[in-house]
C-alpha cells in the first residue's frame, strides 16, 4: 500500500488504550498489519448484495405429547432414591 489509513500515531493510542506497550519497531509493524486489515474489508465492500430468501420452511417436527414412564417406573433402576427423587452424590 502506499498510503496508510492508519498513522503510528493511531496506533500508539490503540495501544495506549489497550494498556500494551509497543516499541516503535512494533509500532510500525501494526501500522503496516492494521492498514491491511482495513484493505481486506475494503475488498469485502466489493462483494454483491444476495436477496434473502422469501421462503423458509421450518424442517423441525411438530412437538406431540407421548406418554412417558411414571415416577416409580422412572425410579426403578436408581441407585438410589429418597422422596420420590433420584438421590446422587453430595457435591461439595
Amino acid at each position: 500500500m502506499s498510503e496508510s489509513a492508519v498513522d503510528p500515531d493511531e496506533v500508539a493510542h490503540v495501544a495506549e488504550l489497550a494498556r500494551v506497550n509497543l516499541d516503535p519497531g512494533e509500532r510500525e509493524r501494526f501500522t503496516e498489519q492494521f492498514a491491511d486489515i482495513l484493505a481486506s474489508f475494503e475488498t469485502l465492500d466489493e462483494v454483491p448484495e444476495v436477496d434473502p430468501e422469501t421462503e423458509l420452511t421450518n424442517v423441525m417436527r411438530p412437538d406431540e405429547v407421548e406418554a412417558s414412564l411414571g415416577q416409580d417406573e422412572a425410579l426403578e433402576n436408581a441407585p438410589e432414591s429418597e422422596d420420590g427423587f433420584f438421590k446422587g452424590p453430595r457435591v461439595s
